[in-house]
C-alpha cells in the first residue's frame, strides 16, 4: 500500500446493505441516525501506507470503535498457526446487532466504521479486513482502515462510485488486489456458470439516499453495472447442497460466501461466512432473519430452499 493522509470525521450512525431475504440489496429504503457525538482520542491527521495524493475520511459510528478494532488486531495477533482466523473474528462479532444502511448515512463519501452494528456486507469487509492484517503482521487501527479501503473500494479509493456496491465487483476487484481466491470446484452438475446482468442500482435510484441525493454519479455506477455484465463465474446450484458434505474438500471453514439471486437486477443477494457442523456446511452471518450475527443453526441448503429467488452459492477464499 501507498501513503494516505487521513482525516478522522465524526458521527455516529447506523445502516446496512443487504439483508438475508428474497429483497436483499434491494432493501435499501430506511435506516437510523443518531446526532451523538464525541472526539476518539487519536482525532487528527494520520499517514499510513497509501498514496500520498489520496486523502479519505473516517466516519466513526460509535465511541470506542477505534479502541475495538486496536483490541481485535491484539487479540488477532496471539492466534496460533492451526487458529482459523476469519471465524475466530467471525465469533468476536457474533450476537451483534444487524443495522441496516451503515454506509449511506453521510452526505458525502467516507470510510464508515462500526463495530457495534452490522450488515452482511460489513461483517464480511471487517472480518476480511481484520485477518488481512494479521496474516500481514499490521496491528494499528490506522492499518486496518488501509486494508478496509482497499477491500471495500475499486483501487482503495473512498468515493462513492468506487464503492464496490455490487458483490461481483466486490470479488474481482479483491481478487485483483490479491486478498481472496477463487476454489477449484468440481464440473457440472456440482457447478454452474452464471453471466450476471445488473440493473437494479439505476433503476431504483430512490433506493439509495446518497445516489438520490448525487444523481451525477449515475453514470459512473452504470458502468460499473456494464462491467458485472460482462462477466461470468462458477457457482454452486443450490440443489446439490442437499448433500453439503461432498463440497468438504472444496469449501473451507472461513471461506466466503455469496448467495447467487434470481432477483432482476441483482448478482449476489446475500453474504456471509462458510462453516462446518457435524449435519453440514452452515452460513456464519450478520442476519436480517435474526436481527444480529449468528452462526445460522439451519444448514445452508435448508436457509436456501427458503429464499425463494436464491439460485445456489459463490464461494472465495481469504488468502
Amino acid at each position: 500500500m501507498n501513503k494516505i493522509l487521513i482525516s478522522l470525521s465524526l458521527a455516529f450512525v447506523a445502516i446496512v446493505s443487504c439483508a438475508d431475504n428474497p429483497s436483499a440489496t434491494a432493501d435499501k429504503t430506511a435506516g437510523m441516525t443518531t446526532d451523538s457525538t464525541m472526539a476518539p482520542a487519536d482525532n487528527g491527521s494520520l499517514s499510513s501506507d497509501k498514496d500520498q495524493q489520496q486523502s479519505y475520511q473516517i466516519s466513526l459510528t460509535h465511541e470506542g470503535d477505534s479502541a475495538r478494532i486496536a483490541d481485535l488486531l491484539q487479540q488477532g495477533a496471539t492466534l496460533q498457526p492451526e487458529d482459523n482466523i476469519p471465524l475466530f473474528f467471525a465469533n468476536q462479532f457474533k450476537g451483534l446487532p444487524y443495522v441496516a444502511f451503515t454506509l449511506d448515512q453521510n452526505k458525502e463519501e467516507k470510510l464508515v466504521i462500526n463495530t457495534r452494528g452490522l450488515d452482511c456486507t460489513t461483517f464480511v469487509e471487517n472480518v476480511l479486513a481484520l485477518t488481512v492484517c494479521v496474516k500481514r503482521g499490521l496491528t494499528s487501527f490506522h492499518d486496518f482502515c488501509d486494508v478496509l479501503t482497499d477491500v471495500r473500494y475499486v483501487n482503495g479509493k473512498v468515493a462513492y462510485t468506487s464503492r464496490q456496491h455490487y458483490f461481483t465487483t466486490w470479488i474481482a476487484d479483491n481478487l485483483n488486489d490479491g486478498l481472496i481466491e477463487d476454489i477449484a470446484l468440481p464440473q457440472s452438475p456440482l457447478s454452474a456458470k452464471r453471466k450476471p446482468h445488473v440493473d437494479y442500482m439505476t433503476t431504483h435510484v430512490e433506493a439509495y439516499k446518497m445516489l438520490n441525493a448525487h444523481r451525477q454519479w449515475l453514470p459512473a455506477i452504470r458502468e460499473m453495472e456494464q462491467e458485472v455484465n460482462g462477466t461470468s463465474f462458477t457457482f454452486i446450484p443450490k440443489a446439490q447442497l442437499r448433500d453439503s458434505n461432498k463440497y468438504r474438500e472444496y469449501i473451507h471453514d472461513g471461506d466466503i460466501i455469496g448467495i447467487v439471486t434470481n432477483k432482476k437486477g441483482l448478482d449476489i443477494s446475500h453474504v456471509g461466512l462458510a462453516v462446518w457442523h457435524d449435519d453440514g456446511l452452515h452460513l456464519f452471518n450478520a442476519s436480517s432473519l435474526h436481527k444480529k450475527v449468528v452462526d445460522e443453526p439451519m444448514t445452508l441448503y435448508q436457509y436456501l430452499q427458503k429464499q425463494t429467488s436464491s439460485a445456489g452459492i459463490r464461494v472465495v477464499r481469504i488468502k
